[in-house]
């Protein structure tokens, strides 16, 4: 093998190459590569806490959405048993009046066949007075009397 001196320049240059490469290159490239690593780990290490984030969200409005289904329950438990409270009263209310307004119609009822029999008794003693006059202006008669009273009784 022949080495001349074109070998030994390249040679020389090689390593002046190589020695400049791993002085001033190899530590910048090492460097981005190690930058690069740290970034996608620093990634990963993120993504992985979005999804236990995201998990322990999952979590929190599942109890959410539970609390708000029990707060809507007892909401609509409540609404239910005040419309049942306002039904009750206005059955007691109506009944009440229902009541008050039979009172009334039998106090009228009342009042009324008090008024009625006011009236009879009114009409009947004069009925009567009557009777006893045409009794009193005729002569006394078995006959005229019963006829009479026949007649009195026809008319009531």
């Amino acid at each position: 093998m022949n080495v001349n001196m074109t070998f030994l320049g390249q040679l020389v240059s090689f390593a002046i190459l190589v020695w400049f490469t791993t002085k001033f290159i190899w530590p910048q490239l090492n460097h981005a590569i190690e930058e690069r690593q740290k970034k996608v780990a620093d990634g990963l290490a993120a993504a992985e806490k979005a999804r236990a984030e995201l998990k322990d969200a999952d979590a929190r409005a599942a109890v959410e959405i539970r609390q708000a289904r029990q707060q809507a329950a007892e909401i609509i438990e409540k609404a239910q048993a005040q419309a049942n409270q306002i039904v009750d009263k206005a059955r007691t209310d109506a009944l009440a009046e229902a009541n008050r307004l039979k009172a009334a119609a039998a106090e009228e009822i009342a009042s009324m066949q008090q008024k009625a029999r006011e009236e009879l008794r009114g009409w009947v003693g004069r009925l009567a007075v009557q009777g006893a006059a045409k009794i009193v202006q005729r002569e006394i008669d078995v006959s005229a009397h019963k006829a009479m009273l026949d007649q009195l009784a026809a008319e009531m």
